[in-house]
């Protein structure tokens, strides 16, 4: 690792700062490893400096809460304890010689089973790949390791992490701790979960459909899905080990899940900036938010929309925190941006989506999917069966629509600083695992949604390339997270991590599920 000596001053400010013992003590006041529970990472790194708490004491801790809570949720399916904890006693031994390895020094995090881990058995919740153990780490787990963090295990995901609920051949299904018959989102539903329930303190996502801000709006946590091409995707399972990492300037990204927006920025700051050749031309700074107060900001927003219509359970949530944002001085102006055909963006974000980015149907379908593809109707599975039939002419024009989009969002940009929608339609639902994604319903207060629905208001900040943060805004009436969808300008991704930050200042940020402290 590298390490980075520390200032005896500022070695001493730190222990300071964690707050000494009343009457003139000479110790750090010890807080205690349970104290830091469902504390946020940046905290916890915190508490190691100053010395209330040691790594060894938080990576016991975590791994005690995994082994008494995790065999009800199923969130973490792989551990590696034993290296967990030789790495935390280094973190601690490292510090003894006031080394300090970064943002996340001896802090117990997890990582999503497709992120390759070196050592540790890398499923992807494929059953093909149930003794695939890599022999390094992927690109995100690298830099968070060089960063201090220490690596608990793994956390469940769909096949190939195609899904927005978590279930596999391999490891099962992964219940939503608000309520285990839900499902906590997919495809970054363990590592939610864990975060959730307090069994670890940073989780790296990946998200092309909505896999980071899904999970984080069903379980009440912070997610970022950054901007286009900011952080490697190298040793992420799709595609299969061994494959070159998906091409730059395409659609998916790898993000961080964390129960505060601090987290999210200095995780966001670790796993960021190009690597492997783009590294020998490029550098990557992350420029700052644009405002230090609310009053600075302009902030665009929709709450609501026929093709997906947002839940009445969620849909109070959501306008108290717009209103939140008001009262504080922002500038909040409704409607969508100048332009933006809702219709043709989501038409060719499904069509890239499914085109890139899901197996080729069978030669015995093509003849039924083409029927299918000629149909009027815009339901999911028409949508299917025109991406897998299209003709390379109709790929380079979702293609051309898709750059028309990020024209768009970059001109409504200039004048404003964010832009306000829902994650999803609805609140985390009962597991389903019937049939396929093209067939499910979803039930809504106002009736039945085709399962695709779920695509929509996360398909905006994905087809743009543009940086989006979920941030929980309260509870429905029934008790479950609602988030609300941050969007900002292309590679200012701490301008939406920054209003999520103002959010929680307004109307709290994450909350323990109940049953977990």
């Amino acid at each position: 690792m590298t390490a980075a000596r520390i200032d005896r001053r500022d070695f001493l400010r730190a222990g300071l700062a964690a707050g000494l013992a009343a009457a003139g003590s000479a110790r750090p006041a010890r807080a205690g490893a349970a104290d830091l529970d469902f504390a946020s990472a940046r905290e916890a790194a915190r508490a190691i400096r100053a010395g209330s708490v040691s790594s060894v004491e938080l990576t016991r801790r975590m791994l005690d809460r995994i082994a008494r809570l995790n065999p009800g949720l199923n969130a973490v399916v792989a551990q590696d304890p034993d290296r967990a904890l030789a790495q935390a006693r280094a973190a601690d031994e490292a510090l003894g010689r006031r080394e300090w390895w970064g943002a996340f020094h001896g802090v117990p995090i997890t990582v999503k089973d497709s992120f390759e881990t070196a050592g540790l058995v890398t499923t992807a919740g494929a059953p093909e790949l149930r003794q695939h153990v890599p022999v390094r780490d992927a690109t995100v787990v690298r830099r968070l390791r060089r960063a201090g963090a220490v690596v608990l295990g793994k956390t469940n995901v769909p096949l190939y992490a195609s899904d927005w609920q978590t279930y596999n051949a391999v490891y099962g299904q992964t219940g939503n701790p608000w309520d285990v018959a839900l499902t906590p989102g997919g495809s970054t539903g363990g590592g939610a979960a864990a975060l959730a329930a307090g069994l670890s303190f940073l989780d790296p996502g990946s998200d092309l459909g909505g896999s980071i801000r899904i999970p984080a709006h069903f379980c009440g946590l912070y997610g970022h899905k950054p901007s286009l091409d900011v952080v490697p995707l190298r040793g992420h399972i799709p595609p299969p080990p061994g494959v070159p990492a998906t091409p730059p300037s395409t659609l998916p990204v790898a993000g961080p899940l964390a129960r505060s927006a601090a987290d999210l920025l200095a995780a966001l700051e670790v796993m960021g900036g190009p690597d492997g050749d783009e590294a020998l031309a490029f550098r990557w700074t992350l420029p700052p938010a644009r405002g230090r107060r609310l009053a600075d900001y302009r902030i665009g927003y929709v709450l609501d929309d026929a093709r997906a219509p947002v839940s009445s359970d969620q849909a109070p949530r959501l306008a108290e925190a717009v209103e939140a944002l008001r009262r504080a001085g922002a500038q909040l102006e409704e409607g969508w941006p100048r332009g933006l055909d809702l219709d043709a963006q989501y038409e060719a974000y499904l069509t890239l989506l499914f085109a890139h980015f899901t197996p080729p149907p069978p030669a015995d379908r093509l003849p039924a999917l083409r029927q299918l593809a000629a149909s009027p109707e815009r339901s999911y599975g028409v949508r299917y069966a025109r991406a897998v039939t299209a003709t390379g002419a109709q790929l380079g024009g979702a293609e051309g629509r898709r750059r028309a989009m990020r024209g768009i969002w970059q001109a409504y940009f200039r004048t404003h600083d964010a832009f306000l929608m829902p994650t999803a339609l609805v609140p985390a639902f009962p597991h389903d695992h019937a049939n396929d994604q093209l067939t499910r319903v979803l039930a809504t207060p106002a009736g039945p949604r085709p399962y695709g629905d779920l695509a929509f208001w996360i398909s905006f900040a994905t087809l743009a390339g543009l940086p989006a943060t979920t941030a929980p805004v309260g509870l429905t009436a029934g008790g479950l997270p609602v988030g609300l969808q941050i969007v900002g300008p292309y590679l200012e991704d701490a301008t939406p991590i920054a209003v999520a930050g103002h959010l929680a200042d307004l109307v709290g940020g994450f909350r323990p599920p109940p049953g977990y402290r």
